[in-house]
């Protein structure tokens, strides 16, 4: 028996809130209203006599029956995705939309350069946070490819090394170690420094190195991007640390090779396994292994 239109806006509203975890996020995601995404739900509990949330202060958590049915739902919805994008890189010179999630924009660029000269129809979206962010965009089909700092270790997730960045440490002009060139980790004992915030990768990667070796750093100052620790260091605030493919060169900032060489992050570009064969995400992976390949 078929549920009916009405019963496909129940359910967009259902899904869209158990992926977000919140009745205003899946209001925000599907440009509803609160009260509307509130009601669809409401119809669907009583039309079928299943309690699908538990209301959790300003969010919700599945219950035990909404998280079979969101399991169906998040099916049903990659699947329109897929045919929606199938259709789309169809027709000629591959017009659609592609949702790129990236750590930041220097590997994603030359990426997205190579793609788009092949591809100029295509409308392409990049979203900016911090690996994990990425990930879970992926996960929850917000993105359509990642690139994110770490390799990802996760059977739904097809993912393509791209890039090794060895780290670099940002010092002011000013500063006593700023002449030196190059310098160990335990130069850095007790120094202070501006850091990522705790999802960043190169943070991770810095902190596991730090801790290997028995060297403590002060954390002075948390920015939210690289650009933001730049320009903290810049003013004085302390050290940073940075992929040195991410460096920008300033004239009041010197930057410093680490020792040893072995800090480094691994880009990675990720996307669902069951999306590889989807048209755009596809000729975007084959443009990444072009430009990782210098071809």
């Amino acid at each position: 028996m078929s549920m009916g239109v009405s019963s496909s806006a129940e359910l967009r509203a259902f899904e869209a809130t158990a992926r977000t975890g919140s009745m205003s996020g899946a209001a925000r995601l599907l440009g509803l209203s609160q009260p509307t995404i509130s009601a669809h739900i409401a119809s669907l509990e009583q039309r079928f006599g299943v309690e699908l949330f538990h209301r959790r202060g300003r969010g919700v958590v599945l219950t035990e029956f909404g998280a079979l049915l969101h399991e169906a739902t998040h099916r049903v919805l990659r699947a329109e995705e897929e045919a929606e994008l199938l259709l789309l890189s169809a027709r000629s010179q591959y017009r659609g939309h592609l949702r790129l999630g990236a750590i930041g924009p220097y590997n994603v660029l030359p990426i997205l350069r190579r793609f788009r000269a092949s591809h100029p129809r295509v409308q392409v979206t990049v979203r900016m946070a911090d690996s994990r962010a990425v990930l879970r965009g992926v996960l929850d089909l917000e993105h359509d490819v990642g690139i994110l700092l770490h390799a990802v270790d996760d059977a739904r997730v097809h993912c393509l090394p791209y890039r090794r960045q060895p780290l670099v440490v940002l010092a002011p002009r000013a500063h006593a170690l700023a002449g030196r060139g190059r310098v160990s980790l335990e130069d850095l004992h007790g120094q202070e420094f501006v850091l990522r915030e705790p999802g960043s990768g190169t943070r991770a990667v810095f902190e596991a190195g730090l801790a290997a070796a028995g060297v403590q750093v002060r954390c002075a100052v948390v920015m939210g991007s690289r650009e933001g620790v730049k320009e903290a260091v810049a003013q004085g605030l302390g050290l940073g640390v940075v992929a040195a493919t991410a460096w920008v060169p300033d004239d009041r900032v010197v930057a410093l090779a680490l020792h040893p060489d072995d800090l480094a992050t691994h880009v990675h570009v990720v996307c669902l396994k069951d999306r590889l064969q989807a048209s755009l995400i596809q000729r975007f992976l084959l443009a990444a292994q072009a430009e990782r390949d210098g071809l």
